[in-house]
C-alpha cells in the first residue's frame, strides 16, 4: 500500500489540482456536457429522419444490379417472384447496413467533436474565471498593513466589475474603520496614560518625603482620588461609546419630553455656577429605543450646551413631534465654531482647542456619543453653527410605532388626555427648577 507521500510523487501536483472540484472543472463539465447533450440530440434527430427517409424506397446494392443486368434476375415463369422476394431481403439488409455505419460514423464524428469542445470549455472557463482568481490573489495580499491596496479590475463593466468594485469600496470601508479604531486606540491610551502617570508622581513624591505630614500625605490621597474619578468617568464614557456601536438590544417606548425634563432638573446647578440661562419648550415627542441611550444622548448634548457657553450666556432645548418623528432641538450661546470643524467634533477625543485652554476641556466623547447613540437609534442627526457663536443641534428620532399608553394612544381623543395629564407634571417639574436669570425657564 502507498503512502500519501508516493502517490504525491506518482501524481503530479498540477494533475491533482485538476481533481479537485473547482468551479473550472464544474463549468468544464457544464459547457461539455451540454455540447454532448445537444450533439447526441442532433445525431438522434438525423439518424430518425434519414430511417424514415429511406423507408419505403428502392434501396439496392450496385452488385444486385450488376448481377440483374447480367440475367442472373430475370428468369421466366414462377421463378419471377423469388427474384422479387431476394430483391427486397437484399434492399432491407443493405439499407441495415448503410444506417448502422451511419450511426457508427455519426458517433465518432461525436466523440471526437466532443473531446474537442471539453477542451475549448475548459480554456473558456478559465478565462471566464480569471477576474475572480485575480481578485482572490489580491485579496489574499492584502493585510492590515496595505489596507490600501485595490482589485481595480479593468474590462467591460460585467457581473465581474460590479464584484471587484464592490469589494474596493468595502475594503475602503474597513482602512477608513481600521484606522479610525487605531486612532481611537492611540487617543484612548494617551488619555489613560497621562492621569495614571500624574497619579503615580503625586503617590511617589509624597512617599520619598521623609517628613511629609499627615495633612500632605491627604492631600495627595485626594488629589490622587480625583484623578482616579476622572478616570472613571473616561472608562464609563468609552464603554457607553462601545454599547452603542455594537447597536441595541432592548427597545421600549420613551418620551424624549420626560427624559429631557429630568435632564435638565439635574443640570440646573451646574447652569446655576455657569450663570447660564436655559429656556425649554417642552412637548411630548413619543419615540421607542433604550431609554438609558437616549437619555444619555440628551444629557451629553445639554451638557456640551451648557459648559461651552459664554457667562451669561443662553441655552434653548425644545421637544416635539414634526413630520413623524420626536424631534430633540439644543441650541446655546459660545465662541464661534468654523463650519469645517463640526465635523470633527463628533469624532472620539476631538475638542476646540478654546476647550482646553479655559479649562473646559472633557474627555472629547461627548458628542461621538450622540452620534453614536443616534446612529444605534436610527435618528438624523444634524449640527451647525450659530450666527455670533454657539451651536445648534438636531436629533429626529423615528415616531413610535407602538409605545405605552401613557406616552401616546392612537385614539385622538386618548392622545389628547394623555397629553393633558402629561403636560401639568412636566409643567411642575419645570416649575419648580425655575430661577430669575440664570436658571430654567418654561417660555
Amino acid at each position: 500500500m502507498r503512502s500519501p507521500s508516493q502517490t504525491q510523487l506518482l501524481a503530479p501536483r498540477s494533475w491533482l489540482r485538476l481533481l479537485t472540484w473547482t468551479a473550472r472543472l464544474r463549468l468544464t463539465l457544464l459547457y461539455g456536457g451540454l455540447f454532448l447533450a445537444s450533439g447526441a440530440l442532433l445525431l438522434t434527430i438525423t439518424y430518425l429522419l434519414f430511417q424514415d427517409f429511406t423507408d419505403g424506397e428502392e434501396w439496392l446494392a450496385p452488385s444486385f444490379f450488376s448481377g440483374a443486368q447480367n440475367g442472373v434476375v430475370h428468369q421466366p415463369g414462377g421463378q419471377v417472384q423469388a427474384a422479387t422476394s431476394t430483391m427486397d431481403g437484399v434492399q432491407a439488409m443493405q439499407r441495415a447496413s448503410d444506417l448502422h455505419q451511419l450511426l457508427i460514423n455519426s458517433g465518432i464524428a461525436l466523440a471526437l467533436v466532443a473531446l474537442l469542445a471539453f477542451m475549448l470549455s475548459w480554456y473558456v472557463a478559465g478565462r471566464v474565471l480569471r477576474p475572480v482568481q485575480t481578485m482572490a490573489v489580491t485579496a489574499r495580499r492584502i493585510s492590515a498593513s496595505n489596507l490600501y491596496e485595490r482589485l481595480a479590475l479593468s474590462g467591460p463593466d460585467d457581473e465581474f466589475k460590479v464584484l471587484g468594485d464592490t469589494l474596493d469600496d468595502l475594503l475602503a470601508r474597513l482602512q477608513t474603520a481600521f484606522e479610525a479604531q487605531q486612532h481611537f486606540i492611540a487617543n484612548a491610551s494617551h488619555e489613560l496614560r497621562t492621569p495614571l502617570a500624574w497619579e503615580q508622581m503625586l503617590l511617589q513624591v509624597a512617599l520619598a518625603d521623609p517628613n511629609a505630614t499627615n495633612a500632605a500625605l491627604r492631600e495627595a490621597c485626594e488629589k490622587v482620588l480625583t484623578a482616579s474619578k476622572r478616570q472613571q468617568g473616561l472608562v464609563e464614557a468609552l464603554l457607553t461609546l462601545a454599547t452603542s456601536e455594537r447597536g441595541l438590544d432592548h427597545h421600549e417606548p420613551i418620551d424624549l419630553s420626560v427624559l429631557a425634563g429630568a435632564v435638565l432638573l439635574a443640570l440646573r446647578p451646574e447652569a446655576d455656577q455657569r450663570h447660564v440661562e436655559i429656556a425649554a419648550a417642552i412637548d411630548p415627542a413619543p419615540t421607542s429605543g433604550h431609554p438609558a441611550l437616549v437619555e444619555r444622548l440628551i444629557t451629553n448634548v445639554i451638557e456640551n450646551a451648557v459648559r461651552h457657553n459664554i457667562p451669561g450666556g443662553r441655552v434653548h432645548v425644545q421637544t416635539t413631534a414634526a413630520d413623524h418623528r420626536a424631534v430633540l432641538l439644543v441650541s446655546n450661546t459660545g465662541p464661534e465654531i468654523p463650519s469645517t470643524e463640526i465635523q470633527r467634533l463628533f469624532e472620539p477625543f476631538q475638542r476646540l482647542e478654546t476647550a482646553r485652554t479655559n479649562g473646559l476641556g472633557g474627555y472629547g466623547l461627548g458628542l461621538s456619543i450622540v452620534q453614536a447613540i443616534a446612529a444605534a437609534h436610527r435618528a438624523r442627526l444634524t449640527a451647525e453653527p450659530r450666527p455670533g457663536g454657539g451651536l445648534k443641534v438636531q436629533v429626529r428620532f423615528p415616531m413610535a410605532t407602538t409605545v405605552h399608553p401613557d406616552v401616546e394612544s392612537p385614539d385622538p381623543v386618548a392622545h389628547d388626555n394623555t397629553t393633558s395629564r402629561a403636560a401639568p407634571s412636566m409643567a411642575a417639574r419645570l416649575a419648580a427648577s425655575r430661577v430669575s436669570a440664570q436658571g430654567i425657564t418654561n417660555p
